[in-house]
């Protein structure tokens, strides 16, 4: 029986569990097995990581698309609505069939206590398995070992770069992180990682569980260089190369497209150059260094929020250098490396936007930030009590050739969007009248 909208549901698994996180697989996987849903009929890939997980999901989804599959992906955090959470073909699910989901789930489980992502990962199995997907692709949520997407056997292992985050669930080291991603890693089954230079451990783990074929960044498959750079060049499934076209974006990452490109050519799904280059040129990575120009002014939506990731977003904004002043809206977690992500940032930035997140108790004071960056000599800085406040105060105070940037969680660009899809539904209620 539904028991509610999908608003009500939501409310009420933020309360069902007695801790927010509880890493582990034994309750989750008794309820899917009641479910019947440890064994899908379609193959899967699973992707974990520090950094660009969601956009590697993206592009991998945009590839099959093109092809003709059907996919079924799942992905977290969501930004405005929890349905961009699970989508089938490319569409966001519907709030009747997650709320079917739901039920289902919730009867199941009887009284065993699930939590809000653990029931999100089986609701997700549960609609691609109602609608019939080709291919499951699968964001892991947290680590990967001890992450409920884990109760899968992938057909096809992701793994990203690992920078230093979480370091209270997952470890202290680059080392100890990099076991907990390598938990997804099955015997006789692929692995494909998106680094040239991965933990050592990575590897190591890799070897001893009988990953294979294991296809390393730079090395099996990468971009290539000389008169065709920007190029890609990956594996196919009988081990020949197979060349693409440089693709005609320069806010994804090479590694991470290099990376859903090799992990369709494992599944068989070996696109050309015209579906490489449509499939592309179709994708919307949102708040992954998305650019935005709204009303004639030019924003940067960015999801990073450890010292890695924010290195890979300036040397964005250095490649694409704009004609005015860089200015940044920054709110990030208290429990993040946040002098690490200034630190680089600060001779970058003409001026700084800070905020408090009042209805986030995770989020760190925008005193405390402002704090950080005077210690490391910072001057430009605005305060404000919450993030619209911070966007309105910035916005205000740029001129045409001028860039904001919007970064430091998914949290912070998610209270920016909304603001910005006002603005152009103005700016183009404006130019019609």
């Amino acid at each position: 029986m539904n028991k509610g909208s999908l608003e009500q549901w939501l409310q009420r698994l933020e309360t069902l569990h007695p801790s927010e996180m509880e890493l582990g697989l034994e309750r989750v996987s008794v309820v899917a097995e009641r479910l019947e849903l440890l064994s899908p009929l379609a193959p899967v890939v699973t992707v974990a990581g520090s950094n660009g997980k969601g956009s590697t999901v993206a592009v991998l989804e945009a590839l099959l698309l093109e092809a003709g599959r059907r996919t079924g992906s799942f992905t977290s955090p969501h930004f405005l609505r929890f349905n961009e959470r699970i989508r089938v073909a490319g569409e966001e699910a519907k709030d009747i069939e997650i709320v079917a989901a739901f039920a289902a789930i919730d009867d199941a489980r009887q009284d065993i206590s699930l939590t809000y992502f653990e029931f999100a990962t089986l609701a997700a199995l549960w609609i691609f398995r109602d609608r019939g997907v080709d291919v499951i692709l699968l964001e892991v949520g947290l680590g990967g070992r001890l992450d409920a997407t884990n109760i899968i056997d992938p057909s096809v292992a992701v793994v990203t770069q690992i920078a230093l985050d979480h370091q209270q669930w997952l470890g202290e080291t680059l080392g100890e992180i990099a076991l907990e991603k390598a938990g997804i890693l099955r015997a006789d089954r692929p692995l494909v990682i998106a680094d040239a230079s991965p933990p050592p451990e990575l590897l190591e783990r890799a070897d001893s569980l009988g990953a294979a074929p294991i296809l390393l960044y730079g090395r099996d498959f990468a971009e290539t260089g000389g008169a065709q750079k920007g190029g890609l060049q990956v594996r196919q499934c009988d081990g020949r190369l197979l060349d693409l076209p440089a693709p005609e974006r320069v806010d994804l990452l090479a590694e991470n497209v290099g990376a859903a490109t090799q992990a369709a050519c494992l599944l068989g799904v070996a696109p050309d150059a015209n579906q490489f280059r449509q499939a592309l040129s179709r994708l919307r990575a949102t708040g992954r260094r998305e650019a935005r120009q709204v009303a004639g002014l030019d924003y940067i939506l960015d999801v990073a929020h450890n010292p890695a990731s924010v290195t890979k977003l300036l040397e964005f904004i250095s490649d694409s250098q704009c004609k005015g002043r860089n200015l940044a809206v920054f709110s990030a977690m208290a429990d993040k490396d946040i002098r690490g992500m200034l630190t680089p940032a600060v001779d970058v930035f003409d001026a700084w936007f800070l905020a408090d997140q009042p209805d986030n108790p995770r989020a760190e004071t925008a005193a405390a930030t402002a704090d950080a960056l005077r210690s490391l000599g910072e001057t430009m800085i605005s305060v404000s009590k919450n993030l619209r406040q911070a966007f309105r105060r910035a916005q205000s105070l740029m001129a045409v050739g001028d860039r904001l940037v919007i970064f430091g969680s998914f949290y912070t660009v998610a209270a920016v969007l909304p603001l910005l899809e006002k603005d152009h539904n103005k700016s183009l209620a404006g130019a019609v009248s």
